[in-house]
């Protein structure tokens, strides 16, 4: 099925493929390993721009504006604010562990869901059944397609997403809130 599928595909659309697959995987990688919370989001932007890439290469071009709107533009800022309201510029000691266990609790977490990706990955998923939301060929446009799945059989669970975002960014603001300094009596300047 590889060769057919390569066998289709032009040199232009391996190259973009491969480029846009490689900056997807230095982008996460960047992600995970950059010590610094700025260069990690901004590394979540160049991966949602090279999944947009790939968007397009499929030909979902409302997809791919969706990622650059939506993701790459307004929750890669809003992390950006919530990273600079808690203030990047303490320093932690990683060293010191405030949960005992917690990293051979994540080692251990970590090789399950390891293990549960390589199981799912050996299974056979393609039943033939049609899909819940409609065939994907269906005649009509795509974004009709999509708005019409969204908004009707999704919209509940659309919501609750929306809402648990809020949530989120409320919590990490509540969270981060350091109480007013109070002034030394001593220090106060009479006028």
């Amino acid at each position: 099925m590889l060769a057919t599928v390569l066998g289709a595909a032009t040199k232009v659309d391996i190259g973009v493929f491969a480029v846009s697959a490689a900056i997807v995987l230095s982008g996460a990688i960047g992600v995970v390993v950059s010590g610094n919370p700025v260069h990690a989001a901004l590394s979540l932007v160049a991966t949602l721009f090279g999944i947009a890439v790939l968007f397009v290469a499929q030909e979902a071009h409302f997809l791919a504006a969706v990622q650059v709107i939506v993701y790459a533009g307004a929750i890669v800022v809003l992390f950006l604010f919530v990273i600079m309201l808690l203030g990047v510029d303490r320093e932690e000691d990683v060293d010191e562990e405030r949960l005992r266990g917690q990293r051979p609790m994540a080692l251990f977490l970590g090789l399950l869901v390891l293990g549960e990706v390589l199981f799912l990955g050996s299974a056979q998923w393609a039943t033939g059944a049609e899909g819940v939301a409609g065939a994907a060929d269906a005649p009509g446009e795509n974004i009709a397609l999509l708005a019409r799945s969204i908004f009707t059989r999704y919209l509940l669970a659309f919501e609750i997403t929306a809402v648990l975002l809020v949530i989120a960014v409320v919590g990490a603001v509540v969270l981060a809130r350091r109480p007013p300094q109070e002034i030394p009596e001593d220090d106060e300047v009479s006028a």
